[in-house]
């Protein structure tokens, strides 16, 4: 019996660092920290000439904060802000594209963003609307080999972090994929309505591992996960 009773433990301890799936679930940062963050890791390299990256969003932040963060080791690949003056952008090994659109707030927003190289046309969406579509980093790659952050922004290679830049709210729903989803896509998508598998993440089943305090929490409830 006390062989079982050990072989049963050690799963249950590697789940702990590494879980699957958030279906129905939130990611939620409950205050300014240099240390809490949340690793995701992608079905697929972020080999990327395209993608769509979408996710619900609630902070009340005003100041600047990192919304997603994909850093290889010398580059930060593709970093989404919320900039201090209150426009949005979007970083590429360096440059950057500004847009203003609605603010995040303190209810769920659905936040997409659209980009592919061949034209370079990019762009947010908010609740299913598109903003105006801008030349952005045409023929530019994003190169595969980094680590996808939420909660803060890595200044060097999972390192680096600055609390007045860390994200403070909820995320969920995010997922993303290596092309650009039709506009009637990103629309069911804002109204809860399932499309295309995210082939990049998937929410309903994607691996992440937590680090921090970062708390795992029914979108509907109150009760802990």
């Amino acid at each position: 019996m006390r062989n079982m009773f050990l072989i049963l433990l050690i799963p249950c301890f590697f789940t702990l660092s590494f879980a699957r799936g958030l279906r129905q679930k939130a990611f939620v940062f409950p205050e300014p920290t240099a240390n809490s963050y949340v690793i995701l890791n992608p079905s697929k390299p972020l080999q990327l000439t395209a993608f769509t990256l979408c996710m619900r969003v609630a902070t009340e932040e005003t100041d600047e904060t990192i919304i997603f963060a994909y850093r290889t080791q010398y580059y930060d690949e593709l970093n989404l802000w919320r900039e201090r003056n209150g426009t949005y952008s979007i970083y590429f090994s360096g440059p950057s594209i500004y847009f203003t659109i609605p603010p995040l707030n303190t209810f769920f927003t659905h936040l997409c963003v659209t980009w592919e190289s061949k034209s370079g046309l990019t762009a947010f969406w908010v609740n299913g609307k598109r903003s105006v579509r801008k030349v952005f980093r045409k023929g530019h790659t994003i190169r595969s080999e980094g680590t996808v952050i939420i909660g803060q922004d890595p200044d060097s290679f999972l390192g680096g972090f600055d609390i007045n830049q860390s994200f403070v709210g909820e995320i969920s729903d995010l997922n993303m994929w290596d092309y650009v989803l039709t506009s009637n896509d990103i629309a069911a998508l804002s109204e809860g309505y399932e499309v295309a598998k995210g082939n990049i993440f998937r929410w309903s089943d994607i691996s992440y591992e937590i680090k921090g305090n970062v708390i795992v929490q029914p979108i509907n409830d109150y009760s802990a996960v």
